[in-house]
């Protein structure tokens, strides 16, 4: 019936066939109706919008038990695969070339014992690199392992020791304060200017054992995220952009990104708090 349904009535088949038109509706096949949305979709897809399409579903399910939102990882993993977004990942990584390495002897004072300090009285610095207008630019990082958060950033098309002072020029409370700067052994922070500017503030030098790429944990870790959660994502048209987009960055890592090992708190939650993260034991 529904194959001459375009040149003969269904009434007038009814009919003819002796067969009731309610029973013909009734059989009729009718399309399944679509799924009623999942009514955390709308919560879901806030929270991946508002960390800038950086969140995962870990991270989103922390952030709407913030919320008051409880769902399961797989639920919150159903709605993103459903909708489109996914979490911030690594891509290709620069691979530098390596030049002469800094063969100082300053004691590593830090070594990995990167939990247990007061807030900004260790930092640990490191470089990244970032493709910007066609040209290879240097991003210089600050962190403070006490809560992970990036006291201080800079950017520049030289990796030399301006691109390192810029850097510390930009914490908001005075450097003074900062007892251990930790770097590893890159050639760009075997520089006497720099020593100098350590030495003038008081601060200790403490550089990563040889051949021992375990030391710089605490930056690399921070240098791939902003690779995987800017860098990647982004395309820069010049040097001044990527400065501008940089900033914006640290301030969203600082002040929103929850981290799972500061509790799932933002850094400046971690330190507002008063909170320290504890030694592991030996």
């Amino acid at each position: 019936m529904a194959a001459n349904a375009d040149r003969h009535p269904a009434s007038a088949q009814c009919e003819i066939l002796g067969v009731p038109r309610s029973t013909y509706c009734y059989l009729r096949p009718r399309p399944e109706p679509p799924p009623a949305p999942d009514p955390v979709e709308p919560d879901v897809l806030a929270v991946h919008a508002g960390s800038k399409g950086r969140h995962g579903a870990r991270k989103v399910k922390a952030s709407l038990e913030r919320r008051g939102v409880v769902a399961s990882r797989r639920r919150i993993s159903r709605v993103m695969r459903e909708n489109g977004p996914s979490s911030a990942y690594g891509g290709k990584r620069f691979k530098a070339h390596p030049g002469k390495p800094n063969e100082a002897e300053p004691p590593n004072v830090l070594d990995r014992s990167f939990d247990g300090h007061a807030p900004r009285t260790h930092v640990c610095s490191g470089l990244a690199y970032v493709r910007a207008g066609g040209s290879w630019c240097y991003v210089c990082l600050l962190v403070d392992p006490c809560n992970r958060e990036i006291v201080g950033h800079s950017a520049g098309s030289g990796k030399g020791a301006e691109l390192v002072k810029a850097a510390f020029a930009t914490p908001g409370f005075p450097i003074s304060d900062i007892e251990v700067s930790r770097t590893d052994r890159g050639s760009e922070f075997d520089n006497a200017e720099i020593d100098l500017m350590l030495e003038a503030f008081g601060i200790e030098r403490s550089l990563s054992a040889k051949g021992c790429p375990h030391d710089d944990a605490a930056d690399e870790s921070t240098n791939k995220m902003l690779e995987a959660e800017l860098v990647y994502r982004d395309s820069f048209s010049d040097l001044r952009d990527l400065q501008a987009k940089l900033s914006d960055y640290v301030h969203r890592h600082d002040n929103f990104r929850i981290n799972p090992t500061l509790g799932y708190m933002s850094p400046v939650e971690f330190r507002k708090a008063r909170l320290i993260l504890s030694k592991p034991s030996k």
